[in-house]
């Protein structure tokens, strides 16, 4: 699935139009990725937990020649999924 197959299904299942559904989704994602940029995390009960993790800057090595380089810090983005979700999985 990717967006416009949520959005498709969001119209579908909740009687809008898809510019509606479009913008519902786009709504969702930026609260989502607004909350995990100020550090917080998302949690939907039954669905599962974004949270972001910190990756300190280290030293890596080139695969191809060898060479040792700088690997910059970053954060990450991880999901956790709820017993619900992986229930209906599984």
């Amino acid at each position: 699935m990717n967006k416009g197959d949520l959005i498709s299904a969001v119209a579908d299942k909740s009687g809008i139009t898809k510019a509606q559904a479009g913008d519902a989704v786009s709504a969702v994602f930026e609260a989502i990725q607004g909350s995990l940029k100020s550090g917080d995390k998302a949690a939907f009960v039954g669905f599962g937990t974004f949270s972001t993790s910190k990756r300190e800057a280290r030293e890596g090595r080139n695969p191809l020649t060898g060479k040792t380089i700088n690997i910059a810090a970053k954060t990450s983005v991880k999901f956790k999924a709820g017993q619900s979700l992986t229930d209906a999985v599984n």
